[in-house]
This record gives C-alpha cells, sequence and structure tokens, in this order.
C-alpha cells in the first residue's frame, strides 16, 4: 500500500513537472511571439524574458524579428520609350506586427519573400515606365528607391512587414539596347570633338593672323626707328666731317686721297687708264698737292 502511494506521489510529481515545464515559454530579444488558444492568436506583445501559459489550451509560435534580405534576381523592365532595361535590386525588412504577419502568409519567411517580390516588382515597373533611359541611368536612381520604399512599405503593411530600405545595384541595358545607345554616345561625342577642332582652328587662325599684324607692326616700327637712328647717325658723321675738314681742308684732301689709292690699288693685276696730269693723281707728283 505504501509503495502504491509511492509511485504515485511520483507519477504526480513528475505529471506537474511535465506540465510546469510545458507552461513556461522564453521570448528571446530578435523574437516576436503569438499565444494561441485553441487556434485563437490570444496575444502577441511579449516583452523578452520568462512567460507562462497554460498547457494543452495554449502554445506558442516563435518568429524572427530581425532584418530579412529579399535579394530577387534581375528582373527586365520596360522604359518610356519602350526599351527593356535589366535592374538588380534588394529590399531590406522586418515583421512589425506579428499577427498581421501569421495572418497573411502564415509566419512563412519564404512566402513573404515572394509577396514583398510582386510589390517591387510591379513599383520598379510602374516608376521605370514612367521615364527615359537616360532619366534611369543618369539621375533619377535616387528618386526611384524614394518612391519604391514608401509604396512598398505602405503595401506590405498589410502582411504585417515594415520595409526598411529598397537598393537598386544595377541597372543593365539589352545588348540592342546598349549597342544603340553606345553608337548614339560616339556620333554624340564625335560631333562634340569635330566642334571643338573647329574653334580651335578658328581660334588658332585668329592669334596666327594677330600674330602676324603684330609681327609687321613691329618690324614696320623697328625699322621706322632704325631709319630715324641712322639718319641721326649720318647726320652726325657729316656734322664730324665738315668740322674734321674745316680745320685742316688741305690735310683732310690728302687723306682722303691717300685712302682712294689704297682701295683702288688693292691687287697686282688692277689698272687704271687715267690722263697724267689728272686731279687723282695730283698727290703722286706733290704732297702738297701741285702746290
Amino acid at each position: 500500500m505504501n509503495q502504491q502511494k509511492i509511485i504515485m506521489s511520483l507519477l504526480t510529481v513528475l505529471v506537474l513537472a511535465v506540465l510546469g515545464a510545458a507552461s513556461i515559454f522564453t521570448v528571446k530579444e530578435w523574437e516576436k511571439v503569438i499565444l494561441f488558444k485553441f487556434g485563437e492568436i490570444v496575444k502577441t506583445d511579449y516583452e523578452p524574458g520568462l512567460h507562462f501559459m497554460v498547457p494543452l489550451v495554449n502554445n506558442v509560435r516563435k518568429f524572427d524579428a530581425r532584418i530579412q534580405t529579399l535579394d530577387a534576381e534581375p528582373e527586365r523592365y520596360l522604359t518610356a520609350e519602350k526599351k527593356n532595361v535589366i535592374v538588380d535590386s534588394f529590399v531590406k525588412w522586418r515583421i512589425n506586427n506579428v499577427a498581421d504577419f501569421y495572418k497573411a502568409v502564415g509566419g512563412d519567411v519564404s512566402h513573404a519573400n515572394s509577396r514583398m517580390a510582386q510589390v517591387i516588382k510591379d513599383g520598379l515597373r510602374g516608376e521605370f515606365g514612367r521615364r527615359t533611359i537616360q532619366e534611369v541611368v543618369s539621375g533619377d536612381r535616387a528618386q526611384i528607391m524614394n518612391v519604391l520604399g514608401v509604396t512598398a512599405n505602405q503595401q506590405a503593411a498589410a502582411f504585417g512587414i515594415e520595409v526598411i530600405e529598397v537598393r537598386i545595384m544595377r541597372i543593365d541595358l539589352s545588348e540592342d539596347v546598349s549597342t544603340s545607345v553606345y553608337s548614339r554616345m560616339d556620333a554624340e561625342r564625335a560631333r562634340v570633338a569635330k566642334e571643338l577642332r573647329s574653334r580651335g582652328a578658328e581660334a588658332a587662325e585668329r592669334i596666327r593672323a594677330d600674330a602676324e599684324r603684330q609681327r609687321t607692326v613691329i618690324l614696320a616700327e623697328a625699322y621706322r626707328q632704325a631709319e630715324h637712328i641712322r639718319g641721326a647717325g649720318d647726320a652726325r658723321a657729316s656734322q664730324i666731317y665738315s668740322s674734321a675738314y674745316n680745320l685742316d681742308p688741305e690735310f683732310y684732301s690728302f687723306y682722303r686721297s691717300i685712302n682712294t689709292y689704297a682701295a683702288s690699288f688693292k691687287g697686282k693685276d688692277d689698272i687704271m687708264v687715267l690722263e697724267p696730269d689728272a686731279d687723282y693723281f695730283k698727290y703722286f707728283k706733290d704732297s702738297k698737292g701741285g702746290k
């Protein structure tokens, strides 16, 4: 009898221990928890720590509330001029309302990623369809991401999801569009280069003509100054010669005749045919010039 009581007591303790363990659950800092009662959501706002529930009546489900990344495959979209672009993007999101998240996607992260991917695709399709390739590639990427972030957040709220960030990593042109764009860019660069070369040739010709004009002016001015200096020198020389001649006219005449003789008879074969009594030889006869 005592043995049966001991066994019953042990069984009771064991059952109580199992029920006690089953009635306790922990919530970690990165988790969101739903408490169910016979399959119906009872409570969701649990703080991190130990919590209690009624075994067999309640059950809990835990969800990772950390930031999730949706890195979808690159998709092809049409621009306003009906050109294909290939866009690679990703989305950062996390669970905001765990009850709505469970109701909308059954708490399945992969299902949530599928729903979010469709939202992002629809948003990208609309944004790219309103813009040209030049607008998309050159400067509207940040604006597209901002608009997508707002619209995606509004739609994702129905899934209990908060969109943290929408990023467009790369925008590639399809092969036919790339060829067309590169050809147009090449033609545009060639046109600009030709225009710049034409402007350069025009500027060079203008500079060359101005330099030639300045050269002509400088040479003319230099010639004028040289002639002026030469005239002044000749006048000064004439004045000096005149002054020297007036000091001793006879010596000056003799000196000039001697220089003339030296210049006339430089070579052995030099011949002059003159009359012996010509004035040219007057200093040959007499150093006084015949006086």
